[in-house]
């Protein structure tokens, strides 16, 4: 069955003043409508994001890296690009599905449209589709391979090549998103502290966040070593963000393992969580849809609150949701749940200084209810 985008009459957006552009999900549901950003030909996997606001920071977020985003606000672009909010050097989307996309932008930090961004780093785009129908075919189907083309507008052509695609199952990815050099990042003021970041697809922000508690980052290739930890004098390791399949990540979980041996304290948020959890002994497992946008409730058990957060994971960690589990590095619990469906959000170490979430506390661009993370890694250090 094929979707067309519609004009606010009801007649057919298909015009003959656009580039054409057609988007083939696995099942073989398309949907044509209007290119958006570079004409072209792109493949991965089709995820939804609920954001309302910070599709720049979306955009430039590492763990995106190999997937199709689609925004269900439906009205996309209005602020334009700046180049304040990236969060990374670079746009990592694989491609780009909108609903109307802004005619004007209306910022005065823009530096250019959002169009001339995407045509600019060869994203390629589609608009004017019902994201509402496709998203509501994710949730029901789950999150799968896909591919936009505005060069080739066969159907099975397309169908054919997005089947022959690679999945997110079984993907390593976090090398391809890693700083190949390391980096610091200066403590605002006087520097209290030493962070040894482990770059999985880090985003900008989180450095920043630290710097604004006094610690100086040293942000490490996702290949380093324990040597190459204690050579910038850490304090703690921070396990970044990143996309790809954790159980794919054996050599970066053997290393989490090192690091608590030798009793360093660890943070660690998204990927991070799930490699801490896997270096604990749990398993993780692939979400049907995943977590994607700044509006997902989650409870902090250890107070109770209930935290609007921002999220961005396709996998979880399979840990026991009550009680605490016996590791190797003594007793862990579950200390966050998501309240939508009790998916683990975080884990704490009762035993060893390490915690980690599953979510970002850096929450560029926005919600910051969960800030009070950066300060309680800060006094995990202090004690």
């Amino acid at each position: 069955m094929t979707w067309w985008g519609f004009h606010d009459d009801g007649t057919s957006r298909e015009r003959s003043d656009t580039v054409t552009a057609l988007l083939v999900l696995e099942d073989g549901q398309t949907f044509r409508g209007d290119s958006y950003g570079a004409v072209g030909e792109t493949f991965g996997e089709l995820v939804f994001n609920t954001g309302m606001t910070g599709y720049q920071e979306t955009l430039t977020d590492p763990s995106y890296h190999r997937q199709i985003v689609v925004q269900t606000a439906p009205h996309i672009g209005n602020t334009g690009v700046n180049d304040e909010d990236p969060e990374s050097s670079r746009i990592w989307v694989s491609g780009y599905v909108v609903r109307d996309p802004a005619r004007r932008v209306s910022s005065w930090r823009a530096s250019r449209s959002l169009a001339e961004e995407l045509t600019r780093q060869g994203v390629v785009g589609i608009s004017g589709i019902d994201t509402r129908a496709l998203t509501r075919h994710l949730r029901e189907r789950g999150a799968m391979r896909s591919a936009i083309s505005s060069v080739d507008l066969d159907p099975d052509s397309l169908l054919a090549k997005v089947r022959s695609s690679p999945g997110m199952l079984g993907a390593d990815l976090a090398g391809e998103v890693s700083t190949s050099v390391p980096y610091v990042v200066s403590a605002q003021g006087e520097s209290r502290l030493t962070v040894a970041a482990l770059d999985y697809g880090i985003k900008a922000m989180t450095p920043q966040r630290m710097a604004e508690r006094g610690i100086t980052t040293h942000v490490l290739p996702a290949t380093s070593s324990l040597s190459d930890i204690r050579a910038c004098g850490a304090d703690a390791v921070f396990l970044s963000n990143g996309p790809g399949d954790p159980a794919t990540a054996d050599g970066a979980v053997e290393l989490v393992r090192e690091v608590l041996r030798a009793e360093v304290p660890v943070f660690g948020i998204c990927f991070g969580n799930q490699l801490l959890g896997r270096a604990f002994g749990f398993g993780t497992y692939k979400l049907r849809y995943g977590h994607r946008g700044i509006n997902q409730p989650v409870q902090d058990r250890q107070t109770g609150k209930v935290e609007v957060t921002a999220h961005n994971h396709g996998f979880a960690v399979d840990a026991p949701l009550q009680g605490s589990s016996q590791t190797p590095f003594g007793a862990v619990e579950v200390s966050h749940v998501c309240l939508n469906d009790n998916v683990v959000e975080g884990l704490r170490a009762l035993d060893t200084k390490a915690f980690s979430v599953q979510y970002h506390p850096e929450a560029a661009a926005g919600p910051h209810d969960a800030a009070y993370l950066f300060d309680r890694f800060v006094e995990l250090l202090d004690a």
